[in-house]
């Protein structure tokens, strides 16, 4: 346990050093300076080893650097902000002390030194420094299993695909490191091919839980089934084993499940109560993907059919959760005919049609998760 004492009196550094070696804090180290203090904490080389220290006795009337600029100096270093500060002062300038306590003094002890109080205040800062040493440590540890977490999930998502006959990308932006959105797509065979889109119920770290959860149903589900009404109500069955009769919300998501075959060139889908995508066939007519049933997981048995859109050369298909909706407009309905206007324009990368959407500014920092899928599919 270190403490350091900083002072331009060495009598006053003698005695506060000897009053705390007395009753057990040994390791105690004198500076007569700002200067020295900074030099101790190689405050020029922002890349050595943060300096393991638990308190700061720091004397206000020093020359040079007093101790309220040198708090300020220490708060705004990133390796020792959450050092406590307690000063030491024989000013009778209240608006000193406020100064001194606002810029992260968390104390302050007067001149002459009662050592039953300076000890008093010292126990307590050192159990505080205790205290958030223990949220740090935690904080990290949490981190650590947050980005271990976020890397699992991404490595669920789907790489873009690029074949003679169908091609999908996408813009996926979470608005969290643990997202609630998740894109999938899978080659049946050499010319039918899944694809889902699902907005997993609110968002960051238990609505990313339930997407991963339901990722492993999903392509189990994709691989033998393949249907999409079929598909659909098996995740509504997994879904439904998630309920709770404390929990008066079910869990639920939304999705849009795809089967595009090329052979025959037609699109069978199911819309589980997500916000409608659009299909631009041929260049020449838009048809919302709109038809399904409700959300996936409200209710134990649900009602699901599917639509079969055809096609004769080409079709390019345009899916996207409703965080999108949310950061293009306020009024979802403003929103829809913005991306319907553009669905209806052929495209051939998703971040060209997310930038016509959506200004850069306005791609990060939003309270839900946004994605947006584009498949060209040629006959």
């Amino acid at each position: 346990m270190t403490i350091l004492l900083v002072d331009d009196n060495k009598v006053n550094l003698f005695v506060i050093e000897k009053i705390l070696n007395n009753v057990g804090y040994d390791d105690c180290v004198s500076l007569t300076s700002a200067k020295e203090l900074f030099d101790y904490l190689q405050f020029d080389c922002p890349n050595s080893f943060s300096k393991n220290v638990d308190l700061i006795l720091l004397d206000i009337m020093m020359p040079e650097i007093d101790g309220i600029e040198a708090c300020k100096m220490i708060k705004a270093n990133e390796r020792y902000k959450d050092i406590p500060i307690i000063f030491v002062t024989a000013l009778d300038d209240k608006n000193k002390l406020a100064e001194a306590l606002d810029l992260g003094g968390i104390d302050y002890i007067t001149k002459p030194i009662d050592k039953v109080e300076l000890l008093a205040r010292i126990r307590v800062a050192l159990r505080l420094k205790a205290e958030l040493d223990w949220h740090t440590q935690h904080e990290k540890k949490i981190q650590y299993e947050l980005d271990l977490a976020t890397n699992v999930q991404r490595s669920l998502l789907s790489s873009p695909l690029k074949e003679e006959k169908i091609q999908v990308e996408v813009s996926y932006l979470p608005s969290f490191n643990l997202a609630g959105d998740m894109y999938y797509w899978h080659k049946i065979n050499d010319h039918r091919y899944a694809v889902i889109l699902l907005d997993m119920m609110g968002h960051g770290i238990s609505a990313s839980l339930l997407c991963m959860f339901i990722s492993s149903v999903l392509r189990e589900a994709i691989k033998q089934i393949v249907d999409p009404v079929d598909v659909v109500k098996e995740l509504n069955r997994y879904m439904a084993q998630l309920h709770n009769e404390k929990e008066t919300i079910p869990y639920y998501f939304t999705a849009i499940y795809l089967v595009i075959d090329t052979e025959k060139k037609i699109i069978e889908y199911v819309n589980a109560g997500h916000p409608h995508g659009y299909v631009y066939l041929d260049e020449n007519q838009i048809i919302p993907l709109n038809q399904g049933s409700c959300a996936i997981g409200f209710f134990d048995e649900i009602k699901v059919e599917k639509q079969i859109i055809p096609y004769e050369k080409e079709a390019q298909i345009l899916l996207f959760t409703d965080g999108l909706l949310e950061a293009i407009a306020p009024n979802e309905f403003d929103a829809e005919e913005r991306i319907k206007t553009l669905a209806q324009r052929k495209w051939n990368q998703s971040q060209m049609l997310l930038d016509e959407l959506l200004p850069k500014e306005k791609q990060t920092n939003q309270p839900d998760d946004m994605c947006l899928v584009l498949l060209n599919v040629q006959g």
